[in-house]
């Protein structure tokens, strides 16, 4: 009887342990998506100085600078969802990298000290989001083996833990950039 005590206390100390540790990877993985979000959130910050400059030197781009402006004001809406910001966030990145490549047209704009320091600091911001992007991936790649592995699979399954997506880069960004094409534009 007292043996049989002991394996189920042994076995509840294990399952609070395995718990614990679960939602510790499962918190890690919220705070890793929280530093997204606030690298994100200053990314959006950015892009009215960003349009603002360029406004000041081309119209010619108005239709791509529409669509950055639309697309901030989306990813800005209250209640907007894990999937619908990573889905903006590309489309974002997709249209500002457009932008930056059409300012070679504008040698004045290149010269322009507002420019370039939006630019340093929009450099700068890309790096840090794809730094958070790895961290958040690393978080949820730690979770999603913590409760696929034995034996956190069993307390996992029982604690209705399910895995979490990693953020992936889309088909397209993924292709090699011809350089010969980028000068020949």
């Amino acid at each position: 009887m007292i043996i049989a005590l002991i394996i189920v206390g042994f076995i509840f100390v294990i399952g609070i342990f395995f718990y614990n540790s679960l939602i510790g990877k499962k918190n890690q993985v919220t705070n890793a998506f929280s530093a997204i979000d606030v690298m994100l959130k200053k990314r959006f910050d950015l892009i009215p100085n960003l349009v603002e400059v360029v406004k000041q030197y081309t119209t010619y781009e108005q239709g791509t600078l529409t669509k950055i402006v639309e697309l901030r004001s989306k990813a800005g809406t209250p209640n907007i969802s894990d999937a619908e910001k990573a889905d903006l966030d590309a489309q974002l990145s997709n249209s500002v990298r457009g932008l930056m490549l059409n300012v070679e047209n504008y040698p004045d704009l290149k010269a322009n000290t507002n420019f370039i320091n939006l630019q340093t600091t929009w450099t700068e911001s890309e790096e840090q989001i794809a730094a958070a992007r790895r961290t958040y991936n690393a978080s949820v790649t730690d979770y999603n083996n913590s409760i696929m592995m034995f034996p956190g699979s069993l307390f996992a399954g029982m604690l209705n833990f399910h895995p979490i997506p990693v953020l992936e880069t889309a088909a397209e960004e993924r292709k090699n950039i011809s350089a010969k094409e980028l000068f020949n534009n």
